[in-house]
């Protein structure tokens, strides 16, 4: 396979709680024989600004985004919602700014950013990481990875080909988890109610662990197992395919 230089975008919710995510796949695109890039000057892409109404912020830390990695060949982020504003958001928010030059610049990088499981089935053509994970694990596709990006069964194949896993289908799996970012604590009834749900039918699964491409979502999840004591854990999608 030929060497491919990637980009890690870390994301500032990785790089701040979960930062086992971003080692996961730097280690995971190296053992692939790929050379990752980390610019130590990217800060969040803007997602919280922009679904907070917050536009002008949004739009500078898009400026920001477009010029730390305009340099990139191809970027790839662990988490579909900040995937989905660099490839759905971003080009709305350039239109919004009438700079031809940001549109241009924005087309360009969106292009070349991908989810993982996007960059290591569709770019890198594989599906066996060569990972090994001997537990009991159901997937939770989040609802930007579903229906913003439409990563479809990309990351089911990829934990599929891992070995030792024995996965079990989520019933009402495409329902979301209840976070939504700030609609989590502006809504915060609602939201648990979702959340409650989806704890309900993670537990009817007997599953040891809970995967997902976004850490939010896990982190949402997460806090409800944990508040109820399941004894469940919630590992990122990289930090499967990562396990050795």
């Amino acid at each position: 396979m030929t060497k491919v230089r990637i980009t890690l975008f870390v994301t500032c919710l990785n790089d701040t709680l979960f930062p086992g995510a971003g080692r996961a796949v730097v280690e995971l695109l190296e053992r692939l024989g790929h050379e990752v890039d980390f610019p130590l000057e990217q800060t969040c892409c803007g997602q919280l600004h922009g679904n907070t109404g917050a536009q002008e912020d949004a739009v500078a830390l898009m400026r920001r985004f477009v010029r730390v990695f305009s340099d990139a060949d191809v970027i790839v982020t662990p988490s579909g919602s900040c995937a989905g504003m660099v490839r759905d958001s971003y080009p709305q928010l350039a239109r919004q700014t009438g700079d031809a030059a940001l549109q241009d610049a924005v087309a360009e990088i969106a292009a070349r950013t991908y989810e993982l499981s996007e960059l290591l089935v569709d770019v890198l053509q594989v599906t066996d990481v060569g990972a090994v994970f001997p537990h009991r694990v159901t997937y939770h596709p989040t609802c930007h990875s579903a229906r913003v990006l439409h990563v479809g069964d990309r990351p089911l194949r990829l934990l599929r080909a891992v070995r030792g896993i024995d996965l079990v289908e989520l019933p009402e799996a495409r329902e979301c988890c209840g976070f939504g970012g700030t609609f989590a604590v502006k809504n915060a009834e609602t939201s648990t109610a979702i959340l409650t749900d989806k704890i309900h039918n993670v537990l009817s699964t007997r599953a040891e662990v809970v995967v997902a491409a976004d850490s939010s979502c896990l982190m949402h999840i997460g806090g409800g197992l944990a508040r109820q004591r399941a004894g469940v854990r919630t590992v990122h999608l990289a930090e499967v395919l990562a396990a050795r």
